[in-house]
């Protein structure tokens, strides 16, 4: 069994293909029901945020699983195969688990070091297992790539100025108020969407010195829940409003910040439009799209005194990039932990082999030992013990150096080859030992305890 990934991700895809690719919650179960009906697969993961959208399986092999993949995927976005493998990166086995390591240490985001994709890849990982859709392999995968995100970010300075995507939008949308070079302050704003996202959002404006928020939410109750958090924890004026008036609020706001994974555009033309006829300040509207599919009608663009600041827009600004030197920490880190993981399973993954043949010698010692009872009928108890002993011993010590040899073997690459080896000169069968197959029952309290996406 290996680790698939199929992904697309804003490096590899503009944001038109993310936004067909892209997975709901709501979508999520379907799609993992559909993939773990196919043979070839036995195990889900989908990780899906704002600029990447990823799947990893546990496999038999790789062309069926990517036929398989191809044809779900496919058949949830309206996309050919030709047309995904444009955009598409595929991983396997080793390759497959250094991305999700690099993805959790932050590398590969939009903006690096970020610590977002920490809590994205927890939801994930927590939906798989609530789904049961995650078996051992990424049971110890996801959890692995947690600890490596988190060894990152505690021991490298990479996220040192606190940089997400939230956070570089809305020194964007800043740079659009401003006047002469001067960036502006952000003085009323909106935000649409009351999840991981919007609260992130609420709560870099509150410390910007925002001095009116308004939460939209399709939910109210849950606007009412940001809104007031936001107002008790950083004494901002914030309040709840409904998505029938989310034109009226815009009408005095400087920032709508809109990051919700809504399928379909939630702010139309006429919205804003309506916005701008009622305003009574001269100042530009700027509209930081951050959702994915896209929550606001692109066009909205070509109305006078309109920003639009999204997820396309963000690829390559300087200050999504972290320093070297700390970037390369980050790669040392995941470098050293891909090494002990693959160490460990392939290590896991001999220990079957190893048990099987301990089993099949001590089957024949015993076989031995009654064959002799029966050739000498005359040897007494104490006698019998000692030949048994000896026997066992000469076995034990014959057996010692290969099993030990195979497993620091395993650890090396090809290390597999050995077992095999072992298995077909002594012919054996070996059935999963239960302390290596068994999967895990659930999630770690400290991962159940942190629902955040």
């Amino acid at each position: 069994m290996s680790i698939f990934l199929f992904g697309v991700s804003h490096r590899s895809a503009p944001v038109s293909v993310l936004e067909r690719l892209a997975i709901s919650d709501d979508a999520r179960p379907k799609l993992v029901d559909a993939l773990l009906e196919t043979p070839q697969i036995s195990e889900v993961m989908i990780v899906s945020t704002c600029n990447r959208v990823e799947i990893y399986a546990v496999v038999d092999a790789f062309h069926p699983a990517l036929e398989a993949v191809g044809a779900v995927i496919g058949e949830h976005s309206g996309m050919t195969v030709n047309q995904m493998t444009s955009h598409a990166y595929v991983r396997y086995s080793e390759a497959a688990v250094e991305h999700l390591f690099t993805v959790a240490a932050g590398l590969d985001s939009m903006v690096v070091g970020e610590q977002q994709i920490l809590g994205q890849i927890r939801a994930a990982y927590a939906s798989a297992d609530e789904n049961s859709s995650a078996g051992r392999v990424l049971h110890e995968l996801a959890q692995q790539a947690l600890r490596v995100g988190k060894r990152v970010h505690s021991e490298t300075g990479i996220d040192r100025a606190g940089a997400s995507v939230v956070s570089v939008a809305l020194e964007r949308a800043k740079a659009l108020l401003g006047t002469r070079g001067e960036p502006g302050t952000i003085d009323s704003a909106v935000v649409l969407g009351a999840g991981a996202m919007g609260g992130l959002a609420a709560a870099h404006l509150a410390r910007d010195g925002v001095t009116e928020l308004r939460v939209v939410n399709r939910t109210t109750e849950k606007a009412e829940h940001l809104a007031a958090n936001v107002a008790k924890n950083h004494g901002v004026r914030a309040s709840a409003v409904p998505m029938s008036g989310l034109a009226g609020a815009l009408a005095d706001a400087d920032v709508l910040v809109s990051c919700t994974g809504t399928v379909g555009s939630l702010v139309t033309v006429g919205e804003v439009h309506s916005a701008l006829a009622a305003r009574t300040q001269s100042t530009p509207l700027v509209i930081c799209d951050l959702g994915l599919p896209r929550n606001v009608d692109p066009a909205a663009a070509r109305l006078p005194g309109v920003h639009i600041v999204d997820i396309e827009g963000l690829r390559g600004d300087g200050a999504t990039q972290a320093a070297a030197a700390d970037t390369a920490a980050a790669r040392d880190i995941v470098a050293g932990e891909l090494a002990d993981y693959l160490t460990h399973q392939r290590q896991a993954e001999v220990t079957p082999t190893v048990t099987a043949l301990r089993q099949r010698a001590a089957e024949m010692v015993e076989a031995e030992i009654m064959r002799l009872e029966t050739k000498l009928p005359g040897l007494d108890d104490p006698q019998r013990d000692e030949v048994a002993k000896a026997v066992r011993r000469v076995v034990d010590k014959l057996l010692h150096a290969p099993t030990v040899r195979v497993k620091q073997l395993a650890s090396t690459p090809q290390g597999d080859h050995y077992a095999e080896a072992l298995r077909e000169l002594f012919e054996l069968t070996p059935g999963a030992a239960e302390s290596v197959s068994a999967p895990e029952t659930g999630l770690p309290g400290e991962l159940r305890a942190r629902g955040d996406r």
